[in-house]
């Protein structure tokens, strides 16, 4: 059978990277094996439900550029995908458990609870609802059945919570890991099913799984210490378990712990794939897309954080990346994120793309700039700026001179370069420039230069004033492909503005 995979978050907010590294993994194993990739939403806790979080969650795979096979706004033979709306398949499967001792119905009210809990403090210890302590508790183990049978049928609120057998060592096979053992006197008996009809995600994800025909279950290192409980849910219910890999954490740049939601836009990066606005607070966090990334550079910096394909190769496409994978070659160590790496990463897609296909991310920009311009004479400005760019968004800061003419010019730059004469200097420049129609930009270049050589100028100053004039600053690319783009008459224009300026304030 081919390998049958999912990525299932919680609509509970805006998806984390590391939760994108997930899916994109997900999805390199299922392509490389044939398989396929569903897109399930495990929405069970409506208390934690964020409106406007699943649209997140599909626009942002949309952008990235991660398709998936079946699930959520897809389709297909096992849905629904949205588990509120499986709601009703799960409680045969609590009661099943029950009825086969496998797990038992728990009564104990939050006040019972907390008491429980206090107690153990006042004792210097922690309370866990497990082997040890169950037997003191409100349940279906304590309880006569006709007290269990009232208690339901009256409507009392319950949970029904996992069985563990006593000492028994629950053996994990993880892909990435190898063997994990844990003994089950260590572990609490999980809440799986509530009086009101839903389950927790513990019996939901393995019911799914199972009608789902998942065969690998591929997922973050903090779901780790539930597999104990989900490789016994599946003996319980006499199922074939599937094959288990738990991914490395993303670390802080530091190195210092998980890469939180939290540490964005407070460490000067972005987490999420697209920017995100609370819909109860507010409150703006920065995205991926909004920041200036291309998806191919996402995806290709992503897939280095935890992985290599063995080679010093760092360059991948999402083809490449498919072909070179394997769960093995996954670290066991966290991986720590960097911003410079997420930076180059970027700036080498940038250089990948032609003109062509950078002009749609550049108009956008141009537009929040107040500018409308001639698809080709963009294109010929992306060519001349591209190699400076860092981000998308780095385009108006590089490039805005190309459109809109400078207003003010560099103090320092003014000091350094526009000596006494430049003016009349610069004139005598630009009719050299001009007498060539249509403008020539290697003539151009030759007689300007031999102009400074026979009147002993320094070219560095003739030069830079000249860029001064065009840029309102001493950079820019090539100065004379820079008039060539611009156009003759518009750095006529600018020029006059200059001296007027510059040597009216001198005056």
């Amino acid at each position: 059978m081919n390998p049958r995979v999912r990525f299932a978050p919680s609509p509970t907010g805006p998806l984390h990277i590391g939760g994108v590294r997930t899916a994109l993994y997900n999805y390199l194993f299922a392509k490389k094996n044939n398989g396929t990739l569903l897109l399930r939403i495990e929405d069970t806790d409506q208390t934690r439900f964020v409106p406007g979080a699943e649209q997140y969650i599909i626009e942002a795979f949309q952008w990235l550029g991660i398709p998936f096979d079946e699930g959520v706004g897809i389709g297909g033979d096992y849905g629904p995908y949205r588990q509120s709306e499986r709601k009703a398949l799960y409680k045969p499967y609590a009661e099943q458990l029950v009825a086969d001792g496998w797990a038992y119905y728990a009564f104990d009210t939050p006040e019972m609870l907390d008491a429980k809990r206090k107690e153990a403090e006042s004792q210097k210890k922690t309370f866990q609802y497990d082997v040890h302590t169950r037997m003191q508790m409100c349940n279906s183990l304590t309880l006569s059945e006709e007290e269990v049978q009232t208690r339901l049928q009256r409507g009392d609120a319950f949970v029904v919570r996992f069985k563990y057998p006593e000492n028994t060592d629950i053996h994990v096979h993880d892909l990435i890991r190898g063997e994990v053992v844990i003994n089950s006197n260590l572990l609490d008996d999980k809440v799986l099913y509530k009086s009101d009809g839903m389950p927790t995600y513990h019996l939901a994800n393995i019911v799914d799984d199972h009608l789902m025909k998942i065969t690998h279950v591929i997922r973050g290192e903090e779901w780790l210490p539930s597999a104990p409980l989900h490789v016994m849910l599946y003996k319980a219910f006499g199922w074939e378990a599937p094959q288990f890999a738990h991914l490395p954490l993303l670390l802080k740049p530091d190195g210092n712990g998980k890469l939180s939601k939290r540490d964005g836009d407070r460490l000067g990066f972005p987490v999420f794939p697209l920017q995100w606005i609370d819909p109860k607070s507010g409150e703006t966090s920065s995205g991926y897309r909004e920041s200036g990334y291309l998806p191919e550079a996402v995806i290709n910096m992503l897939a280095l954080l935890g992985w290599n394909p063995g080679n010093d190769q760092e360059m991948m496409s999402l083809e490449t990346l498919t072909e070179l994978f394997s769960i093995e070659k996954i670290s066991k160590a966290g991986a720590k994120f960097s911003l410079d790496k997420a930076k180059w990463f970027n700036h080498e897609y940038i250089q990948l793309k032609s003109a062509e296909e950078l002009a749609p991310y550049m108009i956008p920009v141009l537009k929040k700039n107040g500018v409308e311009c001639d698809i080709h004479y963009l294109q010929n400005v992306i060519d001349l700026v591209k190699d400076r760019l860092n981000f998308i968004n780095d385009f108006w800061d590089q490039a805005c001179y190309f459109f809109v003419a400078p207003t003010e010019y560099d103090p320092q730059a003014v000091k350094k370069r526009w000596k006494e004469g430049m003016g009349d200097i610069l004139q005598e420049v630009m009719k050299l420039i001009e007498s060539f129609v249509p403008y020539d930009q290697q003539k151009a270049h030759d007689a300007v230069m031999q102009y400074i050589a026979d009147h002993e100028l320094n070219m560095g100053q003739v030069l830079n004033s000249l860029r001064l004039a065009i840029v309102g600053a001493a950079r820019g690319p090539e100065l004379f492909t820079m008039i060539g783009v611009v156009g003759v008459q518009e750095v006529r224009n600018r020029l006059d503005k200059a001296i007027q300026t510059i040597e009216g304030v001198r005056s």
